[in-house]
């Protein structure tokens, strides 16, 4: 891939290459296995120093998602989507019965109502099967539950998919609980070593997620000589949103970037034709003049990972239930 810093972006060189990287595994454009440049090499390309490159590799590594092997230089790591958590121990189960203890005695159920409905529900599961529960986790609550739209789309009446965002998961531990008793969890690949440590025990899965049909075709269609703004709650987002138009909207040649939280975001965006935005800063569209046109860079979940990450899973959780 194609390495390019953007010197006028208001956060450093070595945020914008971190960020260019992490977000190019979790969008597919590195893929498992793919080889990254030196850091000399890489320092060269970018022209920084080769110690910038190389704590730019230090940080990735301590994400989980490069690896730097003797002889075989430094390589985008295949463990982040590979490891899943084994079964939770007899321990685990019971922090779990006791979660759902709480839960339902803070609902005001007595202790004969909630062993009637556990009953209730084990004669339904009898009757009808178990279908697998997937909680799919996200930063924002909107394009999470999108996400989890698409999941339960590909998986079909073998699974429920419930979003929840990581901010939900951290501050109600009835969330925490209801998400690490679920039989599989899924997350963003830079996400994955984040969700799995605040649910220990938990079965974690990381996918890709590409650009969506309706955002690929709305940066097609925007008018060559546009002025374009781009938008971001993450300032180590932008350098992939900007890939991401130059991919799919290689005609436009004047686009500028900047942070949601930033100063600059209101200056540049009463000098644009066109704000293309990434989900959870919608605030930017406050106020807006009605001649600009927005478009959300929306994320999807890429369907072939589903198809060879997931569905193999819960096929595994479906069998398991039927012996």
């Amino acid at each position: 891939m194609e390495f390019k810093i953007d010197r006028d972006l208001p956060i450093s060189i070595r945020q914008q290459l971190k960020g260019l990287i992490e977000y190019s595994i979790a969008c597919g454009d590195l893929a498992v296995g793919e080889a990254l440049p030196s850091v000399r090499d890489l320092a060269a390309r970018v022209g920084v120093a080769p110690m910038t490159v190389s704590q730019v590799y230090g940080d990735l590594k301590g994400l989980g998602l490069i690896e730097t092997r003797a002889g075989a230089g430094t390589s985008v790591a295949g463990s982040s989507q590979a490891r899943l958590a084994g079964r939770p121990d007899l321990m685990t189960l019971h922090r779990r019965i006791d979660a759902l203890i709480d839960e339902g005695m803070a609902l005001g159920l007595r202790a004969s109502d909630l062993a009637a409905l556990i009953h209730a529900r084990l004669a339904s599961r009898a009757r009808l099967g178990r279908s697998a529960s997937v909680v799919m986790v996200g930063l924002f609550a909107g394009p999470t539950a999108r996400y989890a739209h698409v999941i339960a789309a590909r998986l079909g009446q073998g699974a429920t998919v419930e979003p929840m965002t990581i901010d939900a998961i951290l501050r109600d531990p009835a969330v925490q609980a209801r998400a690490a008793s679920a039989d599989l969890v899924v997350t963003f690949v830079n996400r994955h070593r984040e969700v799995a440590s605040i649910l220990p025990g938990a079965r974690v899965v990381s996918i890709r997620f590409i650009p969506s049909e309706e955002t690929r075709r709305a940066l097609a269609s925007i008018d060559p000589m546009g002025r374009v703004l781009l938008v971001a709650r993450f300032p180590e987002f932008l350098p992939i949103m900007r890939a991401g138009v130059l991919r799919f909207a290689p005609h436009v040649s004047n686009l500028r970037s900047a942070g949601a939280g930033s100063g600059d975001a209101p200056l540049a965006r009463d000098d644009a034709d066109v704000i293309v935005f990434a989900s959870g800063t919608d605030s930017v569209l406050s106020g807006l003049k009605a001649s600009v046109r927005a478009i959300e860079y929306i994320h999807i979940p890429e369907p072939g990972d589903i198809d060879r990450l997931i569905v193999p899973l819960i096929q595994d959780t479906a069998s398991k239930a039927a012996k």
